[in-house]
């Protein structure tokens, strides 16, 4: 694995799972200094990040954590429901023993809210492996750190209801209802994007008020040294 890959994979997964927040400003020098790379390596895994939507150029800033806007989450939520009630209605099709009790140990309760995420991320993940078409697991595949990084910065959503609607698909999964899992995955999600929408705005200002302290603390530093 090349230095660039490492670097990308590491902050890859630190936004992902909220170790940097949306607005964080990603100082290279510092960067740099921590992985212990050049600044070539970095500059190319925060274009990698970017391609990914997870990272934003900001003139006179350098790089920061992508700020989900409601555009950006309205445009995730219509492509996942085009998508994830077709995953879900293949699965139904097409679902063998081994994938449904792979569905079952991920629906499965979890005691904190870091590995109850995350489970909830390899439940829509197996799904759409359970359909089992290649192209859409292509067409997906992208998307998936978007979607595990909303899970994370939502985590506060009610957990006991999610388990119910993921029980409730893998009753229809095995049932073998395809009509029935497609209208149950398109209901989950939707009644995700709501509360979704609502966090954005507190993104929003929890990001621009980081960046103001940041200003602050750069100007009190400019003035102590004058």
């Amino acid at each position: 694995m090349s230095r660039a890959e490492q670097v990308y994979q590491a902050l890859r997964e630190r936004i992902v799972t909220v170790g940097l927040r949306p607005g964080a400003r990603l100082i290279e020098r510092d960067l740099a200094a921590e992985f212990a790379v050049s600044r070539i390596p970095l500059r190319e895994a925060l274009q990698r990040l970017a391609a990914d939507g997870l990272v934003t150029a900001v003139p006179g800033q350098g790089s920061i954590v992508t700020v989900p806007t409601p555009k950006d989450i309205e445009d995730l939520f219509d492509v996942r429901a085009g998508l994830e009630p077709l995953a879900a209605r293949l699965a139904a099709r097409n679902a063998d023993a081994g994938v449904l009790e792979r569905l079952r140990e991920c629906a499965g309760p979890r005691e904190d809210d870091a590995s109850r995420t995350e489970a909830n991320a390899a439940f829509h993940r197996e799904l759409v492996a359970a359909a089992g078409n290649p192209l859409l697991g292509q067409i997906m595949g992208p998307l998936e750190a978007r979607m595990r990084w909303l899970f994370h910065l939502t985590v506060e959503r009610d957990p006991a209801r999610q388990r119910e609607e993921h029980a409730e698909l893998l009753e229809a999964l095995e049932a073998a209802d395809a009509d029935r899992a497609a209208a149950i995955a398109l209901a989950h999600l939707e009644e995700g994007r709501g509360p979704t929408l609502e966090a954005a705005q507190r993104w929003r200002l929890e990001a621009v008020d980081a960046r103001e302290a940041t200003k602050t603390r750069r100007r009190r530093a400019g003035t102590d040294t004058a």
